[in-house]
């Protein structure tokens, strides 16, 4: 672990090494903590599997197949929520039960393919849906039904509401601490926007820039993003992890030796930030607290 940008980002860190728990997946998404169980579960697409790691343990299969599952999520009530890619739908499943579909369709034409998912506290459920899973699978736009690439509301009575269609490629999401507003990483795009939520649930039509990669020669994307109860984002991009206050000045970069894709909160306080990262799945010591899914 190298911090390339240390605007203060050391002082947020118990230590300097980013520890490789588990490796040889093939690409890994979709990290989880689970604290009734203290385990994270997290996707493998390729593999079609999503797997449960306890600290200190081997990785082993809790679900296969799992429709090429990507993002991951738990609602209030701890219920896995999944984005899957080759069945095209948001997914819904207790602890160990079969997974049953949450929302499949948006005016009656399929979802190109879930990618990343969170919950707010109220039980609605927010999901982003680029094409990545109809290229990965080879179907590209041949594949596509619907004419956009959008991030949708699931509400708790089952209806799907289209709340932003302004990123090329939404990707991941996640709320501020209190909700008021969104992030939805614009992976094609290499940029962040950042929403106001309504009262009802919606947001604002044209998110505003948050952060802005597109100068930034490296490999790698926004992606996979989480908050602390401080309000900083965490997420994935080009080079590695940024860290940005909620005012958007840069707090710091960290490289890892592989390109992360996503990150989540976890352990016992929710101050370890567990990496997938291709093949690997990496975790960070902090000194921060980040905000727990479902809360």
């Amino acid at each position: 672990m190298r911090l390339v940008i240390d605007h203060g980002l050391s002082d947020l860190l118990q230590s300097s090494e980013a520890k490789r728990e588990v490796t040889g997946f093939q690409f890994t998404e979709g990290p989880i903590w689970i604290p009734e169980h203290e385990c994270l579960l997290f996707s493998d697409i390729p593999a079609n599997t999503i797997y449960r790691w306890s600290p200190g343990g081997e990785a082993q299969v809790y679900r296969r197949p799992s429709g090429h599952s990507n993002g991951l999520t738990l609602d209030g009530s701890g219920n896995l929520i999944a984005c899957e890619h080759t069945g095209r739908r948001v997914s819904i499943a207790a602890w160990e039960a079969e997974p049953e579909p949450l929302a499949e369709t948006y005016e009656g034409k399929r979802f190109n393919s879930p990618n990343d998912v969170v919950v707010a506290s109220t039980g609605a459920v927010y999901f982003t849906d680029p094409d990545y899973g109809l290229l990965n699978q080879g179907e590209g736009d041949a594949g596509r039904e619907l004419d956009v690439m959008a991030t949708y509301r699931i509400a708790t009575n089952g209806a799907v509401q289209l709340v932003a269609q302004d990123a090329e490629k939404p990707n991941g999401l996640t709320f501020t601490p209190v909700e008021s507003q969104m992030y939805i990483a614009d992976s094609a795009a290499r940029l962040i926007r950042r929403y106001t939520v309504f009262a009802d649930g919606a947001l604002s039509s044209q998110g505003e820039i948050f952060c802005d990669m597109r100068d930034d020669p490296r490999r790698g994307a926004p992606d996979g993003m989480k908050v602390d109860v401080d309000g900083r984002l965490w997420t994935t991009g080009p080079g590695g992890i940024w860290v940005l206050a909620s005012d958007g000045e840069l707090v710091g970069q960290i490289e890892l030796d592989e390109q992360p894709a996503n990150l989540a909160w976890g352990g016992p306080d929710f101050s370890t930030l567990y990496v997938t990262a291709v093949t690997s799945l990496y975790s960070i010591e902090t000194s921060v607290r980040g905000v727990a899914p479902g809360s």
